[in-house]
């Protein structure tokens, strides 16, 4: 398997190259030179694999250059019953007949990040040791990326993480997971702005070439295709458990932020799995809502980025959408160059009126979005009927879900985070505070360590290279 930027047509690279590099020289992400294709024995193999072996089975479609014995072992050890708490990593809950809720949450961090930092932390360590080198990760978060990917990184060798989070736009129990950690290798950066600019500082410094060369920085947000790898990987299993046949279709509804969850869904649509539509989900920053439903493109300014109650989906630019945009303009670089051209000089492109945007049906995703009050209701209501308590982002999921769902395909919502995460959010809904797991209720006693910014790229490199040594 080799993988080309968006950007440029430039030579492909292996897995391992663009594993450790992250964002691609030309500024652009790298995606596979072509989808893996599977064959129906392969998909009626898969049905019946534990999710260790399942997820081997897919990645090593996308890996081919880490021997298979070493892969297997890496992803054997990531996927166990002590890190994610039970034999299934990936619970799925049936709500009612053609209703499932998809358990993504059962990590270290209580968010769907771990399924896919886990084994960036993993991967990342047997790369770094196959080489003999170090690596500096610069990432930005708007709440559960930096927790898990911090939880991944502590204590690995020769791996240092530069965490950019906005300050005040996470929830307590959110701060309390990154801030609180006092490993060395770990780095909180708060700074002052959105998470839009926590973002757009990464991709600066990327675009460094010589910074980067020299200081060894990779990424673990979604813009590096590993964390995709991995996260194609449970839309099989569940699609799996809510099917008997292959020739069944079902549909997943997403919430989505940066657009890499929902990426991952693509993907594995592309690979040939049946999945009819992928209904994805915003909150009041409903950019994405727009363009799907528009063929406009407009990201905001961070002075209209809304606080809201769903806060890990605060975002404006989804930086994983140029790679869904390079498979609808059909991978024509001239244009991405064209829309991108447009994107920066004017704030928006416009595919309204082209054949590309009609292709957006072919690609089986839908999108809508939920206000605060939709979410607290369907929290509400959720809990009322089955018993099941949601956190704000599953919220907006299932509330879109259920307004797009078709009678006759079953649907399954991603659950993305544990209610413990937004205990604000829980207690206005039904009243009471959600269940704290007990390994994290001392989280709001401990010191929290971190530095403040500003939304400079410039500070932040020199804050990187003084650390570095």
């Amino acid at each position: 398997m080799k993988y080309i930027s968006t950007r440029k047509d430039g030579a492909s690279q292996s897995f391992l190259k663009i594993l450790l590099e992250g964002l691609a020289p030309d500024g652009g992400l790298y995606v596979p030179q072509e989808y893996p294709r599977l064959t129906q024995t392969e998909l009626s193999a898969m049905r019946e694999m534990a999710y260790p072996e399942l997820a081997y089975a897919v990645l090593a479609k996308f890996i081919d250059d880490i021997p298979p014995a070493d892969l297997r072992k890496i992803v054997f050890a990531t996927y166990t019953k002590e890190i994610f708490g039970s034999d299934d990593i990936v619970p799925i809950k049936k709500l009612e007949d053609g209703l499932y809720l998809l358990g993504l949450s059962e990590g270290p961090t209580l968010a769907f990040k771990d399924i896919a930092l886990q084994f960036l932390g993993r991967i990342f360590e047997y790369a770094l040791a196959q080489e003999g080198g170090n690596l500096n990760i610069l990432g930005a978060t708007s709440g559960d990326t930096g927790s898990a990917a911090e939880y991944a990184m502590r204590g690995r060798k020769g791996v240092r993480v530069f965490m950019l989070s906005p300050l005040g736009r996470m929830s307590d129990f959110q701060r309390k997971q990154m801030y609180t950690l006092s490993d060395e290798n770990i780095f909180n950066i708060a700074i002052k702005g959105t998470f839009d600019d926590c973002q757009d500082i990464v991709k600066r410094v990327n675009e460094d070439a010589e910074f980067k060369r020299i200081y060894h920085i990779g990424a673990v947000n979604s813009i590096n295709w590993a964390r995709i790898a991995s996260q194609v990987v449970y839309y099989f299993w569940g699609y799996f458990r809510a099917t008997s046949a292959n020739n069944e279709q079902v549909s997943f509804s997403v919430p989505t932020g940066n657009f890499g969850d929902i990426l991952a869904g693509h993907v594995a649509r592309s690979m040939g799995l049946p999945i009819k539509q992928l209904i994805l989900a915003t909150n009041e920053n409903n950019v994405l809502e727009e363009f799907f439903n528009t063929g406009i493109y407009r990201p905001r300014k961070g002075s209209e980025v809304a606080v809201t109650s769903s806060p890990s989906m605060d975002i404006s630019k989804a930086s994983n959408f140029e790679r869904y945009v390079f498979d609808l303009v059909g991978r024509d670089r001239s244009r991405m160059w064209q829309l991108w051209d447009d994107l920066q000089t004017k704030g928006v492109f416009d595919i309204s009126g082209s054949l590309n945007f009609t292709r957006i049906s072919e690609t089986g995703i839908i999108a809508g979005s939920s206000t605060h009050a939709e979410r607290l209701e369907t929290i509400r209501s959720v809990h009322e009927k089955y018993a099941v308590l949601i956190d704000p982002h599953t919220a907006d999921g299932m509330t879109t879900g259920l307004r797009h769902r078709e009678s006759d395909v079953p649907l399954i919502c991603l659950e993305t985070a544990l209610p413990a995460k937004f205990a604000e959010t829980i207690q206005e809904a039904i009243g009471t505070d959600p269940a704290l797991p007990e390994s994290f209720r001392s989280l709001a006693t401990l010191p929290e360590r971190f530095e403040v910014f500003d939304a400079d790229s410039d500070a932040i490199k020199a804050y990187v290279a003084e650390h570095t040594g």
